[in-house]
């Protein structure tokens, strides 16, 4: 009895549940310590605290030469990024699971549906289906039409979002009905819209897709970035776009920010 008593009370006191992960891919392009160290030190400078207390992924898949894995796992962690995982293969894995890494597969999410733009000269209409014609009697039965697989709901946040408050929209677009205050941060694997001012961080495409687009009613943030590549505001934006309607996207590696002409012709 004593037995089967203590046996339920552990079984009890902890639990198995699945978790989705968000992390940071650091991605090395060289295995020289102080060129690493003084990159890291600059991108943590030029992102403020946008990084800090993530936990990281360290991408050494290009490489072929070792790392010093001890020096790169302080340096990561003094600029407060905790390494949870590599990519890396053979000897560089080996001597990255010695550090206490655990290899992680990086697959490929699957991609989401491109946007396109609704024809200009055309208005969608959503007609009812058209009846299927009737089989003639012993004829094999017409395959059943694919159905189109539904994009997961926007998230939609109606209330400000104050500093220190982070969302992540996984796999779709957020939209903010409110204020994102300096220090707070808005992060969507999609499109990020903010009906209201922008002031803190917002970084869309978070998962890599490069043509999701940042929309602000009214944009003076502290950082905004696409896919990875980013612009730190150090200081207020040209006249045109300080607070105002702007659309952030990328151009090639090129963060381009494009005012909201809303008046009539």
């Amino acid at each position: 009895m004593s037995k089967s008593t203590t046996k339920h009370k552990g079984a009890a006191a902890l639990d198995f549940k699945s978790a989705a992960l968000y992390a940071v891919r650091v991605v090395l392009h060289s295995s020289d310590a102080s060129q690493l160290q003084a990159a890291l030190d600059q991108r943590m400078h030029d992102a403020g605290s946008f990084f800090e207390n993530e936990p990281v992924v360290i991408d050494a898949s290009g490489l072929e030469t070792p790392v010093d894995w001890p020096v790169l796992l302080q340096s990561l962690r003094e600029h407060r990024l905790y390494p949870i995982g590599v990519v890396a293969q053979g000897a560089l894995l080996e001597a990255a699971r010695a550090c206490g890494l655990t290899e992680v597969d990086l697959s490929s999410p699957p991609a989401r549906p491109a946007s396109k733009p609704a024809p200009e000269a055309e208005v969608p209409v959503v007609a009812p289906a058209a009846a299927a014609p009737q089989a003639e009697p012993g004829a094999p039965a017409a395959p059943e039409p694919a159905t189109p697989a539904v994009a997961p709901a926007a998230m939609v946040i109606n209330r400000q979002l104050r500093s220190g408050q982070r969302i992540y929209a996984r796999d779709t677009d957020l939209i903010v009905i409110g204020v994102v205050s300096q220090g707070a941060e808005v992060i969507a694997d999609g499109n990020i819209h903010v009906y209201g001012p922008l002031r803190g961080k917002a970084m869309a495409g978070a998962r890599g897709d490069t043509s999701a687009r940042i929309f602000a009613t009214q944009l003076d943030p502290e950082l905004v970035a696409i896919a990875g590549v980013y612009r730190v505001i150090e200081t207020k934006l040209e006249t045109e776009l300080h607070n105002q309607a702007a659309i952030v996207q990328l151009d090639g590696e090129t963060l381009q920010i494009t005012a909201l002409n809303t008046k009539t012709q």
